[in-house]
């Protein structure tokens, strides 16, 4: 039999109902990793074994009595440390947020215990989640499990880094700019930011309809078999949609074949991208022709959109560190101050103007584009991960001279598509000249997440991903 942590959540669940391996023992294996791996990858910020192993021993029993949850019954699941987790300090990446025990779940955890996962941990995020990288002033460092001189990416970082070490079958994300899929890129997982309003969020994030919630795992199958736990209505979001959730495990094989793909290697603006990167991603492409869709190198009709996403973070930057007085902003990172301090400077009426007509704009374009295409293929990121600590890639590195002065200037792939709330996701196609994980960017038209998902498991199918 395979080691546990090679088993992915499917096969636990089968393992489980045949009395082959325990909740318990697939937990403490979990468990056991998760604590090894503190000292050098750092990708918890709760551990608590009693209580983990207290929800493991009830999966086991609903086993014994066959009545379980879910076929996922007894699969552990990480938190990010944005989201609530009842009992647990939800302190996202920052040493000012009190480490009182939150006093509810949010509705993604919820959903999580009431189909009968184990919650293993919460893991590092940067502060308030305000850059794609590993740091944090909280937590220091997660680093990246293929060179842990790199970063893991953010802001889901120790869930990132768990998927790829197999700590975890399961891992809680939220994507406001690119944060659940520039670690999973980084990391050489899978990962998809759903439509907005397909997975509801509470308390409302700062971020406003830029960010999305979902899931980061190892396998296609089992970002599909999260999804299909955490979508859904829920009365504390109004902006999710009043819909059943599908189980997007349905179909999952279906395949590519008679789908229009359109390629884009820089989207019709971004500057600069790693030449091997590039070449990856162009044969990655290829793949898709192969399994039968017809694939057009052509942009969409759009103007770079970071800027009204970087307008809308900064404002609610601004937001996240108002409660704070100067002592406090002492502790807290500069680059997320700096941010703060750009969205007080940053007047209502151009907020309003970035949330409706300039955004209405890009949503109209990119709504027209997929008239013609049904998914559109990128990279995820123009770099492999970057040295760890750094806010920028250094010059010289991945070819350029020089990335730009902000973090976005390096991330030119991912924030479009927050603007949109369209779904999109990574997968892993292949590794940079450095030996580091490379991933393809999808992206689908709004509602059409499960058709994003099938491609990724054609993809993955075609292309086994790689572990590190």
């Amino acid at each position: 039999m395979s080691s546990i942590s090679d088993l992915d959540a499917f096969a636990l669940g089968k393992a489980f109902r045949r009395k082959q391996l325990s909740p318990v023992e697939a937990t403490t294996d979990a468990l056991d990793r998760a604590e090894a791996s503190q000292s050098t990858i750092n990708a918890f910020v709760t551990i608590d074994r009693k209580r983990t192993l207290d929800w493991a021993r009830e999966a086991e029993a609903r086993w014994l009595k066959g009545t379980p949850l879910s076929r996922f019954d007894g699969v552990t699941v990480t938190v990010k440390d944005n989201m609530a987790v009842a009992g647990w300090p939800s302190r996202k990446g920052s040493k000012v947020v009190a480490a009182d025990p939150v006093g509810f779940d949010a509705p993604v955890t919820a959903r999580c215990k009431e189909a009968g996962l184990v919650v293993l941990g919460t893991t590092t995020m940067p502060e308030f989640g305000w850059i794609g990288l590993s740091s944090s002033p909280l937590t220091g460092h997660t680093r990246n499990p293929w060179n842990q001189e790199r970063t893991a990416g953010g802001s889901t970082s120790g869930g990132a880094a768990a998927a790829a070490l197999g700590i975890g079958r399961f891992h809680l994300g939220s994507d406001g700019l690119g944060s659940i899929r520039i670690p999973a890129a980084f990391c050489g997982v899978a990962g998809i930011k759903p439509s907005f309003g397909r997975v509801p969020a509470y308390p409302i994030s700062v971020m406003s309809e830029l960010a999305h919630l979902g899931p980061i795992a190892r396998t296609v199958g089992e970002v599909a078999g999260l999804l299909s736990i955490l979508s859904g209505p829920d009365p504390r979001d109004p902006m999710a949609w009043n819909t059943p959730a599908p189980d997007f495990t349905v179909g999952l094989e279906d395949g590519v074949r008679g789908l229009r793909i359109a390629y884009s290697p820089r989207l019709g603006f971004a500057r600069k991208i790693d030449p091997t990167i590039e070449k990856v991603v162009a044969e990655a492409a290829r793949v898709f022709e192969d399994l039968g869709a017809t694939v057009d190198e052509v942009d969409p009709p759009i103007e770079d959109p970071a800027p009204i996403a970087w307008d809308i973070w900064n404002a609610g930057a601004a937001l996240a560190v108002s409660p704070f007085g100067e002592a406090e902003r002492k502790h807290m990172d500069p680059g997320l101050l700096d941010c703060a301090r750009a969205g007080d400077a940053f007047p209502a009426s151009a907020l309003i103007d970035a949330l409706l007509y300039r955004r209405t704009r890009t949503v109209i374009a990119m709504a027209k584009f997929h008239e013609a295409y049904d998914l559109l293929l990128t990279p995820t990121m123009p770099t492999g991960a970057i040295p760890l600590g750094a806010d920028l890639p250094p010059p010289g590195f991945a070819g350029q001279s020089e990335w730009g002065p902000l973090w976005t200037d390096w991330c030119p792939f991912t924030p479009p598509f927050n603007v949109t709330q369209q779904p999109a996701a990574t997968v892993p196609c292949g590794f940079d000249a450095d030996g580091l994980p490379v991933g393809l960017h999808i992206v689908g038209a709004k509602r059409n997440d499960a058709l994003v998902l099938k491609a990724m498991r054609a993809f993955e199918t075609a292309r086994p991903f790689a572990r590190v």
